[in-house]
């Protein structure tokens, strides 16, 4: 009787979060003229600086962040630059705010014809390349942040070292406790199954953004959102995919807190993570070269059948509590169940 409650309480709240999932994203309204290129070119005054973003995906008063020790900003007009005049420099520093305050575009300049006038404040302005101002600023929101930490390839080679010497440790320690599982040794809901393939597709949906669709990335990057509604189809899906990541994540953790005890929920979790880790590094990488495809329809394959047969174990060991497909001598203790 307690378990049917347990599996009804996890029922509501799934509910509830998904309810909660459709409503708020629905109020997160935004100036639709600021998402994915849909400008007003009405008005003549902006309509160069419209052009520029629909190109670069930024224009006049966006703010960035600087993320490096310091950028040189010069004074001076770029056209006395490139004519050999005397100029001079300004510097700005790490977390400082800069708002973009003019664009030029010089075409005799042969490094980057794109020069951007940035200022801290009214006394701290300059000039400098944009391809040189984008290598050293992150726009201010914290999903392009995030975004940004995580494209540095010296973080991911760090990142999945330590995510395979990590899962690698804790499968041992699991398989060698006989601990549950996913996949493998599983408890009797299909949630973490669930979990674990969300997170297999949301990795191959994000590389096929960057391999089909960059500049829907690159405009993502610039103008963020979690609200699937205003977002082009495949990016729609991707937020969709994230949403229900983190609902069936926490379903995920309230069924395994009411089915294992303490100690072998946290491990269970644990794995868990680890397994999905994994799952995120193989699929975002092999998908970029295309046989992620092959390999999520395979992965999804195995994980519904591993949990089919799980779940036909309907007996329990009456020594060590494992479930067992039938009666008999039990695999995991060697008692004998009649």
């Amino acid at each position: 009787m307690q378990n049917k409650g347990n599996h009804f309480l996890s029922a509501i709240i799934l509910f509830a979060l998904i309810f909660i999932m459709i409503v708020v994203p629905s109020g997160c309204y935004q100036d639709m003229s600021r998402v994915y290129g849909l400008i007003d070119y009405q008005n003549d005054a902006f309509a160069d600086s419209a052009s520029f973003s629909t190109t670069y995906h930024y224009s006049r008063n966006y703010n960035f962040v600087v993320n490096q020790d310091s950028i040189y900003l010069l004074r001076q007009l770029p056209e006395e630059a490139l004519n050999g005049m005397q100029t001079d420099s300004i510097t700005v520093y790490r977390h400082d705010h800069l708002a973009v305050a003019d664009i030029r575009i010089i075409p005799q300049d042969s490094i980057d014809s794109v020069w951007v006038e940035v200022a801290r404040d009214q006394d701290t302005f300059g000039w400098i390349h944009e391809s040189e101002l984008l290598k050293k600023v992150v726009p201010n929101d914290p999903i392009s942040k995030f975004i940004s930490i995580f494209s540095n390839i010296h973080l991911l080679i760090f990142l999945i070292i330590i995510s395979v010497i990590s899962v690698a440790y804790l499968m041992r320690t699991i398989f060698k406790r006989r601990a549950k599982i996913v996949h493998f040794n599983d408890i009797n809901s299909f949630y973490p199954t669930l979990f674990a393939l969300l997170v297999a597709l949301a990795a191959t949906l994000y590389s096929s953004i960057q391999l089909f669709s960059p500049e829907v990335w690159l405009h993502f990057y610039f103008h963020p959102t979690l609200n699937p509604f205003i977002a082009p189809l495949i990016l729609a899906v991707f937020l969709i995919c994230v949403w229900a990541i983190i609902i069936v994540g926490i379903a995920t953790i309230d069924v395994v807190r009411t089915t294992l005890p303490t100690l072998d929920a946290i491990l269970y979790i644990c794995g868990l993570a680890g397994v999905s880790a994994i799952n995120y590094i193989i699929f975002s990488i092999t998908t970029l070269y295309y046989v992620g495809y092959l390999l999520f329809i395979a992965y999804c394959i195995f994980a519904v059948r591993a949990h089919l047969k799980n779940s036909s174990r309907s007996y329990i060991c009456g020594n060590c509590g494992a479930r067992l497909s039938q009666k008999g001598i039990c695999p995991n203790c060697g008692a004998e169940n009649k």
